[in-house]
């Protein structure tokens, strides 16, 4: 099942309900490129391989094109995205627990922005919909276990595997480049870290934007009373739309999470920049052609760490990784819960 663009608009200007979730879904993809699509381009603008006006312009074209080149290749992030809850039942009910569960995300994620620390606004959706979900069904019916598990999946090697990669490509980038001139290789890694951050947001987009789209055309189907489609296919509009709004996010508050990420967490030179992107590359790449959603800042974040680690431990400003793991760790409960106190809430008053 699909819609086009035409019949998208028609009904939004005739569906009251469905504009609100398509502002509130809207809301929830600009934050995500606010707070999280600035991760995949950190490593190059800390190292000033490339301007952050220019990065942010190459962002926004890479997570289109990863939006667009993954989804056709295979979908089974949105699927399952879209499947690992449960928001079957009262169409209207389920509605406003949808909604409840985008205003808990972008609460979330504000909050932590202001802070400066990268939250995974993956996580934080996978919270928000869940909370969101138990609460409408009353209890862990809401949750699909299955694909749950799958995240849980995704978790553990977004984690260890973007660390241990980034931790080897360091080490054989410095065996290989041991003997050569460190002044000529700059230029190499230079360019690379350009290609790097062009990847990372080609696989940003691949990963992420599958995720809210997939909970957009869930968006979509409540709103018109549809609550028992359990298969469609992403037109290309939303896609665009998506990757649209996400450049949008990057432009307005990208800077204070590249700080964080690209900067304060470790001071990276241009080849320990590059290992990082390829690192992270690599892991994104494995978790979408497996269809295994993962958080794009917890791969880029600790693929740095594992970068960092490779030279020395004390490269490292752990007490900024305190900080991040803290609210990684507090995201699930923390959000979810958020969304189960603001679905009940809403379904009382709505």
């Amino acid at each position: 099942m699909s819609i086009t663009l035409s019949d998208f608009i028609s009904q939004i200007i005739s569906n009251p309900p469905l504009l609100i979730t398509v502002i509130l879904t809207l809301g929830v993809i600009l934050v995500n490129g606010w707070t999280d699509a600035p991760n995949a381009i950190a490593t190059c603008v800390s190292t000033k391989s490339i301007s952050p006006r220019a990065a942010i312009i190459m962002a926004a074209i890479f997570n289109f094109l990863g939006v667009l080149v993954m989804t056709t290749i295979n979908s089974t992030v949105a699927m399952t995205i879209y499947n690992m809850v449960d928001f079957k039942g009262n169409t209207h009910n389920a509605f406003v627990a949808l909604c409840a569960a985008m205003f808990a995300i972008v609460i979330w994620a504000v909050t932590a922005w202001y802070f400066g620390i990268p939250t995974s606004e993956s996580h934080a959706l996978i919270a928000g919909i869940s909370g969101a979900a138990i609460a409408l069904q009353n209890g862990l019916s809401g949750i699909n276990g299955s694909e749950w598990m799958k995240v849980l999946y995704g978790l553990v090697l977004s984690t260890f595997l973007g660390f241990a990669l980034g931790w080897i490509t360091t080490k054989v980038i410095t065996l290989i480049c041991k003997r050569m001139d460190r002044r000529k290789t700059n230029g190499f890694f230079k360019n690379g870290q350009v290609a790097g951050g062009a990847m990372m947001a080609f696989m940003h987009g691949a990963q992420d934007g599958q995720k809210f789209m997939g909970v957009f055309m869930l968006g979509i189907f409540l709103a018109n009373g549809q609550g028992d489609v359990t298969n469609f296919t992403i037109p290309i509009w939303l896609m665009v739309l998506c990757s649209a709004v996400m450049g949008i996010g990057t432009s307005i508050g990208g800077y204070r999470i590249i700080k964080a990420v690209g900067m304060d967490m470790v001071k990276l030179e241009k080849y320990q920049g590059f290992s990082a992107d390829v690192a992270a590359t690599g892991c994104l790449l494995l978790s979408s052609l497996t269809g295994v959603p993962v958080s794009t800042t917890h791969t880029k974040t600790t693929a740095i760490m594992g970068v960092g680690a490779a030279k020395r431990l004390s490269c490292v400003n752990w007490s900024v990784v305190k900080e991040m793991v803290l609210t990684w760790v507090l995201t699930f409960p923390g959000c979810g819960l958020i969304a189960y106190v603001f679905t009940k809430v809403f379904i009382m008053i709505f």
